[in-house]
C-alpha cells in the first residue's frame, strides 16, 4: 500500500508539472518549434496506398486453404497441361518427320477442329447431366490410353502416320467431353467471393504447364526421343485422373435436361439472350481474330526484326506476361465493373499487338508483346468470373462447351487472317492493322453492348442471385 500510495503521489506531481507546463506554452506568443514535419491527410493516405501495394497485388491463396477439392483440381490441371504440352512438342515434330511435309502438320489443327466443334456442345450437355467427378474420371483415362497409343505407335520401326491422325482426332474428342466438366465444377468447389482468386490460381497452374511443358518436350525429343515425350504425357495423365478420382461427387442440378439437341439450343439461346454475357464472347472473338499474330512469329523474327535466333523468345512473351499479371492479380477481387475490365485489358491486348509489330528491335518487340500476354490474362480473369459467378449450375455444363469454342475458334480464325494480310500487303502491316482493328473492334462491340459495359457484380440480377442460392451451401468436401 506504501508504493501504491507513492506512486499515487508521484504520478499527481507529474500531471500537476504537466499542466503547469502547458498554461505556461499556451501563454506564449511564438509558436511551438517541431522537429518533425506534419503530414497532410493527402500525403499519409499516399503512403498508406504504397505501403499496402504488395498486398494487394499478391496472389490470393485463399481457396487453396479453405477448399480441399479446389486443391486436387489445381494439382489436377497442372500435371494435366504440363504433360499435354509435352505432347504439343512431340506430336507435330513426329508428323514432320516422317511426311517432311508442312501442310501434313497443318491438317492435325484440321482433324482436331471437328471434334472439338461437335462434341465441345455435347460435352456440355453431358456436364449438366452426369457426375461431373465421374465423367472427369472417364474421359482422363481415355486420354490416358490414347496417349498410351502414340507412344506405342513411336516405338514401332515404322510409326504410321494414318494412326496419329487418328488418336490425334479420338484425343480431341475426349478434350471435348472433359473441358466443360471441369471448368463447370469451379464454382461448386470454392466460396462465391473466392471465384476470382480461384480463376486466377487455375490460370497460373495452366501457365506453368505452358511455359515448362514446351521446354521439357524439346529436351526429351531432342535426346530420349518421342517415345519419352509421350510416356511424360501418359504419366501426367494417370496422375491428373487419380487425383479426379480423388473429388466427392457432383451430382448434377435436379432442374438439368438430358443432354439433347434441344437441351444444346437451350444453352445457345440462354447464352444470346443475356448480352452481359454475350460481351464475354464476342469481345474476345473480336480481340483474337483481328490480333493474333502468332502464325507470324517467324517471318517477323527472321525477315523482319533480323533475329531467327530470338524466335523462341517471341513465342514465350506473351506467357511470360500472363505469368506476371496472374501472380500480381489480387487486385482483381477488389474490381466489380468486369464488363469494363474485359473491354479495356482486350484493348491493351491490341494496342500493345500493334506497338509490337512496329518494333525496331527484337527486345522493344518483347516487351510489348509480354504486355499484351499480361492484358490478354486480366480479360480472361474477369470473363471467367463473369461466367463462374452468374450462370446457373444447371446450365454451367453447356455454357462452358460455348466458352471453349469462344476460346478456340477466335485464334484459330485469327491466324489465318494474319497469314492472308501478311501476304497480300507485309507482315509489319498484318500485325499493326490487327492490333488497330482489335482496338476498334473492341470499342464498337461495347457500345453496341451496353449492358455488358455496364455490367457490375454488385447488382447484376445474374450475380445476386446465384450469390444468394451459394451462400449456404458448403463449396467443398471435409478435410482428410
Amino acid at each position: 500500500m506504501l508504493a501504491q500510495s507513492a506512486c499515487s503521489c508521484k504520478r499527481g506531481s507529474l500531471l500537476q508539472q504537466a499542466q503547469r507546463g502547458c498554461n505556461s506554452l499556451e501563454q506564449r506568443d511564438e509558436p511551438v518549434p517541431s522537429s518533425f514535419p506534419v503530414s497532410s491527410p493527402d500525403e499519409v493516405r499516399t503512403r498508406g496506398r504504397l505501403r499496402d501495394l504488395p498486398a494487394r497485388l499478391r496472389l490470393d491463396l485463399s481457396p487453396l486453404r479453405s477448399s480441399r477439392d479446389f486443391r486436387l483440381l489445381l494439382s489436377a490441371g497442372t500435371v494435366f497441361y504440363l504433360g499435354q504440352m509435352v505432347s504439343y512438342v512431340a506430336l507435330p515434330y513426329q508428323i514432320y518427320l516422317l511426311t517432311g511435309s508442312n501442310l501434313a502438320v497443318g491438317a492435325m489443327g484440321a482433324v482436331e477442329l471437328v471434334p472439338l466443334i461437335v462434341f465441345g456442345l455435347y460435352g456440355g450437355a453431358l456436364a449438366d447431366h452426369v457426375d461431373r467427378r465421374r465423367l472427369l474420371v472417364i474421359t482422363g483415362a481415355a486420354q490416358a490410353v490414347l496417349t498410351a497409343g502414340l507412344l506405342w505407335n513411336a516405338t514401332l520401326d515404322r510409326p504410321q502416320v494414318w494412326v496419329i491422325y487418328v488418336i490425334g482426332g479420338f484425343l480431341s474428342t475426349a478434350y471435348a467431353l472433359q473441358r466443360p466438366s471441369r471448368d463447370a465444377l469451379l464454382p461448386r468447389v470454392v466460396r462465391h467471393d473466392q471465384l476470382p482468386a480461384a480463376v486466377a490460381l487455375s490460370s497460373l497452374s495452366m501457365q506453368v504447364g505452358m511455359l515448362l511443358g514446351p521446354a521439357l518436350g524439346g529436351v526429351l525429343v531432342a535426346t530420349a526421343g518421342i517415345g519419352w515425350a509421350y510416356g511424360v504425357d501418359v504419366l501426367g495423365l494417370v496422375i491428373a485422373t487419380l487425383l479426379f478420382a480423388r473429388l466427392r461427387a457432383y451430382p448434377p442440378n435436379e432442374r438439368a435436361e438430358s443432354p439433347s439437341v434441344a437441351a444444346i439450343g437451350a444453352g445457345l439461346r440462354y447464352a444470346v439472350g443475356r448480352r452481359d454475357l454475350l460481351g464475354t464472347y464476342v469481345v474476345d472473338m473480336v480481340g483474337m481474330f483481328m490480333a493474333m499474330p502468332i502464325v507470324l512469329f517467324p517471318a517477323f523474327a527472321t525477315e523482319v526484326l533480323d533475329e531467327p535466333t530470338t524466335l523462341g523468345l517471341l513465342y514465350t512473351a506473351e506467357a511470360v506476361g500472363s505469368l506476371v499479371a496472374t501472380t500480381t492479380s489480387g487486385w482483381t477481387s477488389r474490381v466489380h465493373s468486369h464488363g469494363r475490365a474485359v473491354v479495356l485489358a482486350t484493348m491493351v491486348w491490341g494496342a500493345a499487338i500493334a506497338v509490337a509489330g512496329l518494333a525496331p528491335s527484337v527486345w522493344f518487340a518483347l516487351v510489348f508483346l509480354a504486355v499484351a500476354g499480361g492484358a490478354d490474362m486480366i480479360s480472361g480473369i474477369f470473363r471467367s468470373t463473369v461466367w463462374n459467378q452468374t450462370i446457373p449450375d444447371e446450365m454451367r455444363g453447356r455454357l462452358a462447351g460455348i466458352e471453349m469454342l469462344s476460346y478456340s475458334v477466335g485464334p484459330l480464325g485469327g491466324q489465318a487472317r494474319s497469314g492472308l494480310v501478311a501476304d497480300l500487303t507485309s507482315v509489319r502491316t498484318s500485325i499493326v492493322s490487327g492490333g488497330i482493328l482489335c482496338v476498334i473492334g473492341v470499342a464498337a462491340t461495347s457500345v453496341w453492348l451496353k449492358e455488358f459495359w455496364r455490367y457490375d457484380a454488385r447488382t447484376d440480377e445474374h450475380a445476386v442471385r446465384e450469390r444468394a442460392l451459394r451462400s449456404d451451401v458448403a463449396p467443398a468436401g471435409p478435410e482428410p
